[in-house]
C-alpha cells in the first residue's frame, strides 16, 4: 500500500510538470506569433518544444493508463487482503500455538536433559559396581563364597530348611581322609545327597569381555577362552571324582552334584565340550545349574512328602490295631457286666419269692394280732427284664478268652 501511494504521488508530480511545460510552450508560441515568427532560431526552438510536448503528451497518456491500472490493482489487493483477513487470524492463532509448543519443547528438553544426566550418573555407578564385582570375582576366595551363597539361595528357593532338610559345611571322615562338602541334602530313609559348588570363572570372564567385538581375531580369542573354561570345568570334575564324598557320608549314593551358580557357565562349557556331561557321570559327578538343581531338590521334597504320608499311614494302621484290640477288651468287660446284672436280677427275684412266701405270711399274721398295725403291706413286683446278650464274634471271643 505504501509503494502504491508513492507511485501515485510521483505520477501527479510528473503530470504537473507536463502541464507546466505545455503552458510554457503555449506562452512561447504566442510570443513568437506576436513577434512575427520570422526568426529561424525561434522556429527551431518552437519545433523542439512541439516535439517535447508530443513526447510529454504520450508519456502523460501512458502514466494515466498506468495510474488506472495501479488503481485497479490496489482495489484487487484490498479485496485480497479482506479475503485473507480470516487466514491472518488463523495464522496468528497458529503462531501463538507454535509459541506454546516451543515453550513446552524447551521445558521437555530441560526434563530430558535432567533425565539423561540421571541416566549418565546411573550408568557411571553401574560401571563402577561392575568393575568392583569383576575385581571381587577375580579372587578365588570370593568366587567360592559367591558360589556357596548362590547354592544356599537355590536350596531355600526349593522350600528346604537348614538343619532340617540340609546341612552346610558338614565335616565327614572316610578312607580318603576328612572332607567337608558345601551342602548335604537329607533324603528319606536317613540317606544323603552331597552337593559341592564350583565357580570356574577366569576364562569365562575373559571370553565375555570379548563378546561385544565381532572381529575375527576377537572371535577366535573368545573361542580359545571358552575352550579353557570347559577344560577348567573338566578339571573340577576330576577333583570331585577323586574325593569320593559318598564314602565319607554314610547312606549316600555314589554320586556328587557339582553346582554351577549360573546357567551360562554350564551352557558355554557344553558348547565347547559336548562330551563333558558323559565324562562327569563316568566320574560319578553330576553337573547341575540352578534350574537343574531346583528340579532335583523339588523331587527330593516330593520324596519327603511321600515319606511323611507313609509314616502317617503306618501310624494310623498301628493306632487302628490298638483301637480294635481295646474295643475287644471293652467288649469283654461289657459282657461281664451283663452277666453280673443278670445274676443280680435273679437274686433279686429269689429274694422277692422268699419275701412273699416266707416273710409276708408271718407278717400278716402278726398284723392280724395287732389292731394298730396297717392292714396291708406294699406289693413288690419282680424284675422281668434281662440284659441283652452279646452277639458280636469279636466280643464273644474276647469273653471266652477272659473266661
Amino acid at each position: 500500500m505504501d509503494g502504491t501511494q508513492t507511485l501515485v504521488t510521483l505520477l501527479a508530480t510528473l503530470l504537473a510538470l507536463i502541464l507546466g511545460a505545455l503552458g510554457g510552450y503555449t506562452l512561447a508560441r504566442r510570443r513568437a506569433a506576436h513577434d512575427g515568427g520570422g526568426s529561424p532560431s525561434l522556429q527551431a526552438h518552437l519545433a523542439q518544444l512541439e516535439a517535447q510536448l508530443a513526447a510529454a503528451t504520450a508519456e502523460r497518456d501512458l502514466l494515466a493508463r498506468q495510474n488506472a491500472a495501479l488503481t485497479t490493482l490496489d482495489e484487487q489487493e484490498n479485496n485480497v487482503l479482506r479475503a485473507l483477513a480470516p487466514v491472518a487470524e488463523k495464522l496468528g492463532a497458529v503462531q501463538r500455538q507454535v509459541a506454546l509448543l516451543e515453550r513446552d519443547r524447551v521445558e521437555q528438553y530441560g526434563q530430558l536433559a535432567q533425565q539423561l544426566q540421571s541416566a549418565r550418573e546411573s550408568d557411571a555407578a553401574l560401571l563402577q559396581t561392575t568393575h568392583a564385582l569383576n575385581a571381587a570375582l577375580a579372587n578365588n576366595a570370593s568366587r567360592g563364597m559367591w558360589g556357596e551363597v548362590q547354592l544356599r539361595r537355590v536350596v531355600e528357593a526349593a522350600g528346604m530348611l537348614e538343619r532340617v532338610d540340609f546341612s552346610e559345611q558338614m565335616t565327614a571322615a572316610g578312607e580318603t581322609g576328612a572332607h567337608r562338602p558345601d551342602l548335604v541334602v537329607h533324603l528319606p530313609g536317613m540317606k544323603h545327597l552331597i552337593v559341592d559348588a564350583k565357580v570356574p570363572l577366569g576364562a569365562y570372564l575373559k571370553a565375555q569381555g570379548l563378546a561385544q567385538d565381532s572381529s575375527t581375531p576377537a572371535t577366535e580369542a573368545r573361542r580359545r577362552h571358552l575352550a579353557d573354561h570347559a577344560k577348567a570345568l573338566r578339571s573340577h570334575v576330576d577333583v570331585l571324582g577323586t574325593k569320593k564324598y559318598w564314602e565319607s557320608v554314610g547312606a549316600s549314593p555314589e554320586l556328587v552334584v557339582c553346582f554351577l551358580p549360573a546357567e551360562s557357565f554350564l551352557a558355554e562349557a557344553l558348547i565347547e565340550d559336548p562330551a563333558l556331561l558323559d565324562y562327569a557321570f563316568s566320574r560319578n559327578v553330576a553337573l547341575a545349574s540352578p534350574a537343574t538343581l531346583i528340579a532335583l531338590l523339588k523331587g527330593v521334597a516330593f520324596g519327603w512328602r511321600q515319606e511323611l504320608l507313609t509314616e502317617n499311614a503306618r501310624e494310623l494302621f498301628e493306632l487302628s490295631q490298638q483301637l480294635y484290640s481295646r474295643l475287644g477288651t471293652m467288649g469283654g468287660h461289657v459282657a461281664k457286666l451283663g452277666t453280673s446284672l443278670k445274676s443280680s436280677v435273679e437274686r433279686y427275684n429269689a429274694f422277692l419269692g422268699a419275701l412273699e412266701s416266707r416273710v409276708l405270711p408271718t407278717a400278716r399274721r402278726i398284723s392280724a394280732l395287732d389292731p394298730g398295725a396297717p392292714e396291708t403291706l406294699p406289693e413288690l413286683a419282680p424284675l422281668a427284664s434281662t440284659p441283652r446278650v452279646l452277639s458280636a464274634g469279636e466280643l464273644l471271643d474276647e469273653l471266652s478268652q477272659a473266661g
